[in-house]
């Protein structure tokens, strides 16, 4: 058997098979066939075992580890490269079972896919968590549910829900086992496992959304994977982002940011006209409302993250849910006020870009106002700005300067990359170059990242041997990030039937939009342009601009991008010489860029 060495990043994914050198390695269809003969599945099965037995245990293996690991198993067994994905499920599967072993089943939590049901008879509802199982016995769910459920395990019928990454982040499970297309398992259980949990999944063997089946027998012994307490655990930043997400739970935030306002409680958050006790508790109310209203809490996570690398990386260990309940109240609310500017951000850039909703509600200025709303903006980024100022006694007066220093560097950046957005929408019919639209990336996303990141080093003692790494280290991670943003909200999708919505729809400038203008002829430039002069796109419309983007080949040429500042992300992460930073940049970039 083919062994394949350790590469450095210590990431955790079920299925992300990117690399530096294949921008979107599994994001094709040809590298996600499920082996047709159960034969097939079976042989790629048992040397995907024996593979997970030579990785090491210390540290969860990178994405790149397990697709290297996987192109040998096909290689030892001279199968087709098309079984890529469905060998890194299984290869990943049996790292993890040994760990899967030593969690108990009551912290256990099994995803089924809805596609399995009987969809010409099944009398189940939805609801916000996935299928209402009625348990009738007209397919294999109610069986597979009732069996987990009899041993303890939590079950959810859902398929990248938004529940279960909240059911994840609060600490409720500590191991996730599922059932799932390989499109799904690459979209939604990479997200959620990349923070290190244990996790494993037997794929379907259809992705037709409908009736689907799966190798029951294999479900059967994965849900029933015995439970033995073990002492040693892989290395895992999932305590460390359960710290960073609970800080805006409304209790802790108001233990680490008091209340400045009595009679905050009765304001009008949802703008139905409540009168207020004190009209001047109003800005502090709404803005403390937002704040616990939801997001991914990635930058808060990056600074603690960082803190943690530079004072031992005790947050990974054994013994990291301890030592992350530990971290000091002052780097706590550092962190919290790099969340509380990109809070700030976020009002404005609902504002600016009319957007409706955020975190699923209407947005400040639609419940509010647009005044009421610049205002709650304003009063964050003052907030933010107070927050780190007040921990000097703490940190010591030249740490929290030049914390500040970096902050309000970003935060003329971003609004020099927010206003250059801003003026290419004014004047939709300009032209826009690739390079524009990366200078903008560079200056709107990349600036966070890289105070985040400071902030957690200068904290921890002298930043100034990185700063200059970090910084390029952050604007490749901020341009790839949102590269990966214009996918996500552009890709057309034929599974789903998504087509180019949000930022087409409100003129925002993207990659997307400059590589297609760059790479179409003059008289589909020309089309290009007569649609970014209308003041509004049409479904018609939209359904233009998306075969604009598929003549233009814009979705590869972005992937490649993304590709592109993935490598260099991580040449610059390996340069880094401290151990732990090393590997938290490894960590950034292997689990924020996953094209």
């Amino acid at each position: 058997m083919t062994t394949v060495p350790r590469h450095e990043p210590a990431t955790s994914t079920i299925l992300d098979g990117s690399s530096a050198d294949a921008a979107a390695s599994l994001d094709s269809d040809r590298l996600k066939q499920v082996p047709a003969l159960r034969a097939d599945r079976e042989r790629i099965r048992r040397q995907a075992t024996a593979a997970a037995e030579t990785l090491d245990r210390s540290r969860a293996p990178g994405r790149r580890e397990l697709e290297a690991n996987a192109r040998a198993v096909l290689a030892d067994l001279g199968l087709p490269e098309a079984y890529l994905g469905w060998t890194m499920v299984a290869l990943s599967s049996a790292y993890w079972r040994d760990e899967v072993i030593g969690i108990a089943p009551q912290r256990r939590l099994l995803l089924l896919p809805h596609c399995m049901r009987n969809t010409n008879s099944c009398p189940a509802e939805y609801d916000a968590s996935g299928l209402l199982c009625q348990g009738c016995g007209e397919c294999a769910l109610a069986g597979l549910r009732s069996r987990a459920e009899r041993l303890g395990y939590r079950v959810l019928v859902a398929e990248g829900s938004p529940v279960v990454v909240q059911i994840l982040l609060a600490g409720e499970v500590d191991a996730v086992l599922g059932v799932a297309c390989l499109n799904s398992l690459e979209k939604a259980f990479e997200k959620l496992l990349l923070v290190g949990l244990p996790s494993m999944a037997v794929p379907l063997l259809t992705d037709s959304c409908r009736d689907s089946t799966s190798d029951m027998d294999w479900v059967e012994e994965m849900i029933g994977t015995p439970y033995e307490p073990r002492s040693t655990r892989p290395q895992t930043y999932v305590h460390l982002l359960r710290t960073a997400v609970g800080m805006f739970r409304r209790e802790e935030l108001d233990r680490l940011v008091p209340p400045r306002r009595a009679g905050s409680e009765n304001v009008d958050v949802d703008g139905d006209g409540q009168t207020l006790i004190d009209p001047v508790a109003e800005a502090e109310a709404l803005a403390r409302d937002f704040l616990v209203r939801g997001g991914k809490h990635l930058r808060p996570f990056i600074t603690l993250a960082a803190y943690d690398a530079m004072t031992g990386a005790g947050g990974l260990g054994r013994d990291g849910a301890a030592i992350a309940a530990r971290l000091p109240d002052a780097v706590r609310r550092i962190a919290v006020a790099i969340e509380v500017f990109h809070k700030a951000s976020l009002v404005h850039d609902d504002l600016e870009d009319e957007d409706g909703f955020r975190y699923g509600r209407p947005t400040l200025h639609q419940t509010h106002g647009v005044a009421r709303a610049v205002n709650v903006g304003d009063y964050l980024i003052g907030l933010g700005y107070r927050l780190v100022a007040a921990q000097q006694d703490v940190l010591g007066t030249e740490t929290v300067a030049d914390i500040l220093a970096r902050l309000s560097e970003a935060h003329t950046r971003l609004c020099e990359g927010q206003g250059a957005e801003l003026a290419w929408q004014a004047a939709r019919a300009r032209p826009l170059e690739p390079i524009d639209a990366l200078r903008i990336y560079a200056l709107k996303t990349a600036p966070a990242f890289e105070a985040a990141l400071y902030a957690g080093l200068r904290m921890a003692g002298p930043a100034e041997p990185y700063r200059e790494a970090i910084a390029r280290f952050a604007r490749h991670l901020g341009v790839a990030f949102q590269i990966l943003n214009d996918l996500d909200d552009g890709r057309t999708v034929a599974t789903n039937h998504r087509s180019p919505s949000g930022d087409l729809v409100h003129h925002r400038p993207t990659i997307l939009w400059a590589l297609a203008h760059e790479s179409l002829n003059e008289q589909g430039r020309g089309e290009m342009e007569s649609l970014a002069a209308l003041s509004k796109l049409d479904d018609a419309a939209l359904e233009r601009v998306g075969r604009l983007y598929d003549e233009a080949d814009v979705y590869r040429k972005a992937e490649s991008l993304v590709a592109k500042h993935h490598g260099r992300a991580c040449e610059i992460a390996d340069q880094i010489e401290h151990d732990g930073l090393r590997r938290l940049l490894h960590y950034f970039a292997d689990t924020m860029i996953h094209a």
